[in-house]
């Protein structure tokens, strides 16, 4: 798995290392079996392209989700987000370093803010992480987040899929880095870090409870700077005031200085610590259900937008807001009819 692929999809950008010598007719390809065997074989172009197909929400879709089923848990999901400028992507660069020492395939999963105008990136997340360009057990790809709130691209789930089944044992997931909206990571995440960093106010909105809830492991990067302690007490502090049940998690606090490297092995050991407690509580089982759930809800509520977006083009859905807005007919029963139309 590596090497500069070749077309990724508008706005994004994938990379590793050397392809293999014959890399086959997979840049256009629409043959799912083909595609999926090429990317079990480490084929950068073959994962580029189902990422590809999986981005434009292209009709294989489900053809490419139900081959990619078999290899569903494979690989542990890491989340990271923090606000702008905290070092996400260096920390995220550092990482893959150790896991690679390690002996792991890493795959990277970057998103980034897209621009309102062209749906483009900037991709700077991809630019800060040119030092695993030519690893072939590395997988970077750059995604743009097209408007998609929460920190992550809609296409999020079913990429990290791809991922799995092309082999990694490691998936790291980074966010846009937009601010305290940003937990939906938790929900595709085994594990989820935040980062902050002292100086930026981030010990005051690591209290506010969205991203307190979401964190399992906090870290507070570029602690070689002033504030770091105070920054380190307030989260201290505020985890103190949680309520926990025996056996629940307590969120570790974890220093590093990530433009040097530092505190990086104690992140992988509080990585490490946490995939045990999942395991050893059964809530790594719990959060993959739960995570499985969220998408089938999410792809079903897609269908159903779809349906009632196509009953635009026809007469139901403008009779029933007509008696709607003229006060003969209230939105609730107008909304049960719609569904009562949509099921028949």
């Amino acid at each position: 798995m590596g090497g500069r692929v070749e077309e990724p999809a508008p706005g994004s950008v994938a990379t590793g290392g050397a392809p293999p010598s014959t890399p086959g007719p997979v840049r256009r390809s629409r043959d799912v079996p083909l595609l999926v065997a090429r990317a079990r074989d480490g084929d950068p172009r073959a994962v580029a392209r189902l990422i590809t197909l999986v981005e434009s929400g292209d009709t294989l879709l489900p053809e490419i989700a139900a081959a990619l089923a078999p290899f569903a848990g494979r690989a542990r999901v890491v989340g990271l987000t923090g606000s702008p400028g905290v070092g996400k992507s260096t920390t995220t660069n550092e990482l893959v370093r150790a896991l690679r020492a390690r002996g792991h395939r890493v795959g990277v999963l970057a998103v980034d803010p897209s621009s309102p105008f062209t749906g483009g990136a900037i991709l700077g997340d991809r630019v800060r992480m040119q030092d695993h360009a030519t690893d072939p057990g590395v997988y970077i790809r750059s995604m743009s987040s097209r408007g998609h709130l929460g920190g992550l691209s809609a296409a999020t789930p079913q990429a990290v899929r791809v991922l799995e089944g092309a082999g990694c044992d490691v998936v790291l997931v980074e966010t846009v880095g937009v601010g305290q909206a940003e937990v939906e990571v938790a929900s595709l995440a085994d594990t989820t870090l935040v980062l902050l960093a002292p100086g930026m106010g981030d010990a005051i909105q690591a209290v506010k409870a969205g991203i307190l809830e979401i964190a399992d492991i906090f870290v507070v990067n570029k602690a070689d700077r002033d504030g770091a302690d105070a920054t380190v007490r307030d989260i201290q502090g505020n985890l103190a005031l949680g309520e926990r049940g025996p056996g629940q998690w307590r969120p570790q606090v974890v220093r590093t200085v990530a433009a040097r490297a530092e505190g990086i092995d104690d992140l992988v050991a509080a990585l490490d610590k946490h995939r045990t407690w999942l395991v050893e509580h059964d809530e790594l089982r719990r959060r993959r259900e739960a995570r499985a759930a969220a998408e089938v809800e999410a792809i079903a509520l897609g269908a159903l937008r779809a349906r009632i977006g196509s009953l635009r083009d026809g007469t139901q859905l403008a009779a029933l807001a007509a008696k709607v807005a003229e006060g003969t007919l209230d939105p609730y029963t107008a909304a049960d009819e719609l569904l009562a139309q949509l099921g028949s």
